[in-house]
């Protein structure tokens, strides 16, 4: 089978989305040829059986409506040269092309895992074969269509790098800096230990989108008035993340759940300890150690006991999380998954 892949971007040096690159690697074995398009394309290394086509986000000032057009296009250049089509989280690509691809026999497939959604999204599910998330409490988990699957992380990208220690009794929050993920959460969490006389030391490390710079400023504010000892650094590559989880201790997740944060399954594969707010985390981890209410005292709890276990405890925990978190939501595991599904439908349509 053939598949047209449609994503935001293939950029091995994006901050944000360089690790959906490994997505259209790790589907590569599956299909005969994929056809991948993105929204803005930069340094790429994928296999031969993929062909790369780009909107031109990044080659000057364009308009939305530039980009529609373009995709408009391509996608009807291109329409023998893909069977199914797999959009990645935007569903304004099914908005634009869902029509056009039922006219045309493709069925296409969704993988959209958010707690947010509107009628805008229950249109684009509608033009879906089936829809594909990780979390129950996703907005997209309430069609019938819908399959749960795993996260998808490249879990041998983390393993430990030559050189470098873990600072001891270190947090890291990693990520966007936007208010969806919610930092503020863990600096009056900083905020209270600080007050009990416990200092620990704290990253946060991501870059705000510019809508949201004035949300950043007011963390550095926030952290500094708190007596926190922290220190803010822009976001880095999906290669360059196994250097930072490895120099901290715990990895702090504030998401709200329906997004399930692949960060935090990265955080573990590199041996963090993660303290995670996502009801899909406390089902699937089962140790009441790794969650956390959204309680600012509650979140303080858990981190200072997190800090303070033996060495020995620690790395039991570690073993737990990789057990648990890391193994069954590996990227080949969810490749395996999702090609296999989208196949058998395929193949009875």
């Amino acid at each position: 089978m053939k598949l047209l892949f449609v994503t935001q971007a293939l950029d091995l040096d994006d901050p944000e989305l360089s690790a959906y690159h490994g997505w259209v690697a790790a589907f590569a074995p599956h299909y005969s040829h994929i056809e991948a398009v993105c929204l803005l394309e930069g340094r790429h290394a994928l296999p031969e059986n993929v062909r790369v086509h780009t909107l031109g986000k990044g080659t000057g000032t364009q308009s939305p409506l530039t980009y529609a057009l373009r995709f408009l296009v391509l996608i009807w250049k291109l329409r023998n040269d893909y069977d199914a089509v797999f959009v990645h989280m935007n569903q304004e690509y099914l908005l634009l092309g869902g029509i056009w691809w039922k006219l045309l026999g493709k069925p296409a497939y969704l993988w959209r895992n958010h707690h947010k959604g509107s009628f805008l999204t229950d249109i684009a599910a509608a033009f879906c074969t089936k829809i594909f998330c990780t979390s129950k409490r996703s907005y997209t988990a309430r069609y019938k269509k819908t399959v749960l699957m795993p996260v998808g992380i490249d879990a041998s990208r983390f393993i430990r790098p030559a050189g470098g220690e873990r600072a001891s009794q270190s947090i890291l929050f990693f990520s966007r800096m936007s208010p969806s993920k919610r930092a503020e959460l863990l600096i009056d969490a900083l905020a209270l230990l600080v007050k009990q006389g416990t200092h620990l030391k704290a990253s946060f490390v991501g870059s705000p989108l510019p809508v949201h710079e004035g949300y950043y400023r007011h963390l550095q504010e926030r952290a500094a008035s708190a007596g926190i000892e922290a220190v803010f650094t822009p976001g880095v590559p999906n290669d360059e993340a196994a250097r930072i989880f490895h120099a901290h201790d715990v990895f702090v997740n504030c998401s709200p759940s329906g997004m399930y944060d692949k960060m935090q399954f990265e955080a573990a594969a590199a041996g963090c300890l993660v303290v995670s707010m996502s009801e899909d985390w406390r089902r699937a981890v089962a140790d009441d150690r790794f969650c956390s209410t959204e309680e600012a005292a509650k979140l303080s709890e858990k981190i200072e006991a997190l800090c303070t276990l033996s060495e020995s405890e620690k790395e039991e925990a570690r073993t737990l999380l990789r057990v648990r978190m890391v193994e069954p939501n590996t990227l080949a595991t969810l490749a395996e998954r999702l090609s296999t599904c989208m196949n058998e439908t395929y193949d009875n349509a």
